[in-house]
């Protein structure tokens, strides 16, 4: 399969020389391929590459033994050992002044770093993102843009961009999310439950996010939903935004939105759409987070009248910019206009999927096909 260079190779390239680092994402977004890529043979077989599945490594690791003579040891899903922390801080305190070490993950590694014993000061920690449009084309168009909704942003289905591969990929990757990794990372019992409320999943992006009606159709508590939630969100299958409260608008201020990993699975074409252009501004967030450690937040706009603004970033809790999405060349929102006097955003962006283009880089308000929003922006 054809290897296309990461977003993130030479900011983690770099920090491997003073720290640990740590590479989370969701299942299958290629982080096994671009731990690999940092080795001098960029192969499952090289010594260097131990993976926590494979039984005869995981007896190394627990018994404290690494391949000998490596400048770089790749650890992966090593998080699913319970004492993970100790183990991994034992082998950096040891041998750091000779040997780097990389630590992938399809969970959150910082929620699963936490104990008593803290790996504070040890690493620095990156997120690991889907394809985007930057990603597979410097100067992206349309029909980039295109296959990314059609077949997702995970490396299998995108390269290959076949129907029947995409729809077995789809099935076998939930499959061994749900029943593997959340099943060994999480005490869950309803499993089958889980496996319903991700179906549900996708016909709630686009909307205000009602737990209750998720408690009503799964028949559960509230409390179990939101847990399950917040379970789904550490294995990077979907994640929640909250709203953006400004002081001149009635804004709301307890619904969130929710977004899938993979928009791919959104049936509806202007919500696949609104959930592709999420998780390109979430990467945004996470890249400006990870690299510069700036406080970034991808936030929507809604007030109690019910006129929205589909996304605001935000920088240092300033905000940036904001993105209202729209499959067909329309005319501007009405909500931009009235934001725009009420707010302190001072960047509106309407982005399509046609070829309209117009207002100059000065205009507060820009109306473009996303390919060339991503440009025009630099996105990741």
């Amino acid at each position: 399969m054809k290897m296309i260079p990461r977003y993130l190779f030479e900011s983690v390239r770099d920090d491997l020389r003073e720290k640990m680092v740590f590479v989370g994402g969701a299942r299958q977004v290629g982080k096994t391929t671009f731990a690999l890529s940092y080795l001098k043979s960029p192969i499952l077989e090289n010594p260097a590459y131990m993976n926590w599945d494979n039984t005869a490594v995981r007896s190394s690791l627990i018994r404290g033994e690494l391949p000998p003579n490596q400048e770089l040891i790749v650890l992966d899903e090593i998080h699913k050992y319970v004492r993970w922390r100790n183990l991994v801080k034992g082998f950096y305190d040891t041998y750091r002044s000779a040997t780097s070490f990389l630590i992938t993950g399809s969970a959150r590694l910082d929620f699963y770093r936490r104990g008593v014993d803290s790996l504070q000061g040890r690493y620095h920690y990156y997120r690991l993102h889907p394809f985007s449009p930057r990603e597979i084309s410097k100067e992206p168009d349309s029909s980039d843009v295109e296959q990314l909704l059609k077949f997702g942003g995970f490396p299998e289905p995108l390269l290959k961009a076949e129907e029947r591969v995409w729809r077995r990929w789809q099935r076998e990757r939930l499959a061994r999310v749900i029943y593997d990794d959340i099943r060994d990372l999480e005490n869950v019992r309803e499993i089958s439950l889980i496996e319903l409320l991700m179906e549900e999943l996708p016909n709630r992006v686009g909307s205000p996010l009602s737990v209750r009606n998720l408690r009503d159709t799964l028949q559960v508590a509230h409390d179990t939903v939101e847990r399950w939630l917040a379970i789904l969100e550490r294995v990077y299958l979907c994640f929640r935004i909250p709203p953006f409260g400004a002081p001149r608008i009635r804004a709301v201020k307890k619904e969130q939105k929710l977004y899938l990993t993979d928009w791919s699975q959104v049936p509806a074409p202007g919500e696949r759409f609104e959930n592709f252009v999420a998780c390109q501004l979430l990467k945004y967030c996470h890249f400006l987070e990870d690299t510069e450690g700036f406080l970034m937040e991808l936030r929507f706009l809604r007030d109690t009248d019910k006129r929205e603004i589909d996304f605001v970033v935000l920088k240092e809790r300033r905000p940036l910019f904001a993105v209202e999405c729209k499959t067909g060349e329309r005319g501007i929102s009405p909500a931009i206009p009235y934001f725009r006097e009420r707010t302190g955003i001072s960047r509106f962006y309407q982005v399509h999927l046609g070829t309209k283009n117009w207002g100059d880089a000065g205009s507060t308000v820009r109306v473009l096909p996303y390919h060339v929003f991503c440009s025009e922006l630099a996105l990741p």
